[in-house]
């Protein structure tokens, strides 16, 4: 890792060089990216070949909630590595068993049982083969705007066009639209509204496709990528009652929103809502060593007390993995992460967002909590209309790639999506460096402005 602040081009072109000869990029044309070389990063900041540094407001892919290198997480997975590198699943291990107690005692309810994954994906993979071997249905629900991963299972799920590649149409996928009062499908004009119209749909919909065909649904506590739209009051316990009602596993991914970055350990909290299944990853380490998992009720680890489970992972609960956990779990506790989350929302994003917002012509609606944001940029705020097209590419993306590239220009790396940009900065980003992507953000702001109508 390069120092900070030690220029070193000739290596950023050399690692430059090696990418793109042999490094293939996942949801890219590789001939159109120009990945940039990072040379190191610390907290909430990381650092090119060339000296510029940029403050992290992506945490990595909405991973990062304690930072870059967090020295209490390095030294765990130093230790562990000098001990006990790896091991093979079906053996108790003490950083295996440790990290599923820490997950559980976070967990709501009586989600107490802890399969291990690599990721987000197949955390969302393996719930989903829980629940329809729970049930003996095969049917999954799931929203429009969504996303759930990228293996057969999770794509087919998602709501969005990263999807329509992937999609075979005979994945037992049916969906339906979530609320989402700013553009309402179902033409309401109050959160009240939105939400018993939604869950009216939701029920409508389960009717229609059968309640007897379906295993499960499943819902982002509050949608990550899609857009951070935060669901009305209401809206998660009337999906819990539904389920029950129809005998239907409710399955929540917490993967992005989980681990502190609403401001509680789970997003599902701010709802009172326990669901038979939660996926996780990303922040239960804060991506230091790759780890998801689900968390699973007794109703469901039941059915598997005394017939097997059909599915496993060569690396479930990798000990390096579960370390790095434990040791992320304790810091969060020890320094009141999940408690600086909540206060950085509440007392400088959310303000300042929505200043932001009464200023610039291109916000249209600011939505989110703890750390984890999205301005509506748009042409119009009367109409509404998106600052690009839905999905768009090339020169009709080009107001949102020069909002991007000034955000850049201003030491600020954004989280840009469609028409978005999301603020998602680490869990424990301090109120000055808070202040400070904002000022970056008011900035970049006026590019975005030159755009609207």
């Amino acid at each position: 890792m390069t120092p900070q602040g030690t220029p070193d081009p000739q290596a950023g072109a050399a690692v430059k060089a090696a990418d793109r000869a042999h490094v293939f990029h996942s949801w890219s044309a590789q001939g159109l990216i120009d990945p940039l070389a990072v040379a190191g990063a610390e907290g909430s900041y990381f650092w090119d070949y060339d000296g510029n540094r940029y403050l992290d407001f992506t945490s990595g892919l909405v991973f990062t909630n304690i930072g870059y290198q967090h020295p209490k997480v390095v030294a765990a997975i130093q230790e562990q590595a000098a001990t006990m590198t790896t091991f093979a699943p079906a053996f108790a291990v003490q950083a295996r068993s440790e990290a599923a107690r820490l997950i559980a005692e976070r967990t709501p309810g009586d989600l107490d049982k802890i399969f291990f994954t690599n990721g987000g994906a197949e955390a969302v993979e393996n719930a989903i083969r829980m629940a329809r071997l729970h049930t003996g249905r095969h049917k999954v629900m799931s929203a429009y705007r969504s996303y759930h991963g990228g293996t057969n299972t999770a794509i087919n799920l998602t709501g969005d066009p990263r999807r329509w590649a992937s999609d075979s149409g005979s994945a037992g996928v049916a969906r339906f639209w979530a609320p989402f009062l700013y553009r309402s499908p179902f033409h309401a004009t109050t959160e009240a509204e939105e939400c018993a119209r939604a869950l009216k749909h939701l029920e409508e919909t389960i009717v229609f496709e059968g309640p007897a065909t379906i295993a499960a649904v499943i819902l982002e506590s509050v949608p990550g990528t899609a857009g951070i739209m935060t669901p009305p009051p209401g809206y998660l316990p009337g999906v819990r009652e539904l389920c029950d009602k129809y005998g239907i596993v409710l399955v929540l991914d917490e993967v992005m929103a989980g681990f502190g970055r609403t401001g509680k350990w789970f997003a599902s909290e701010h709802y009172d809502v326990v669901p038979d299944l939660l996926t996780f990853a990303k922040g239960v380490n804060s991506g230091y060593v790759p780890l998801g998992g689900v968390a699973i009720s007794q109703k469901i680890a039941e059915t598997f007390e005394h017939r097997p489970f059909p599915g496993g992972l060569t690396y479930s609960g990798h000990p390096l993995a579960c370390a790095a956990a434990v040791a992320t779990i304790n810091v969060m506790e020890e320094e009141g992460v999940v408690e600086q989350a909540a206060h950085i929302g509440s007392s400088v994003l959310e303000p300042g967002l929505r200043e932001l917002a009464e200023r610039h012509p291109s916000v249209g609606e600011v939505r989110g909590m703890g750390v984890f944001w999205a301005l509506e940029l748009v042409r119009s705020k009367e109409t509404r209309e998106p600052l690009v097209p839905y999905n768009a590419t090339g020169a009709d993306n080009a107001p949102m790639a020069a909002f991007g590239a000034a955000c850049k220009k201003n030491g600020l790396w954004p989280f840009i999506n469609m028409n978005r940009t999301h603020v998602v900065p680490p869990c424990n980003i301090t109120e000055a460096e808070a202040k400070e992507g904002l000022a970056a953000l008011d900035e970049a702001l006026t590019v975005a402005d030159e755009h609207t109508v």
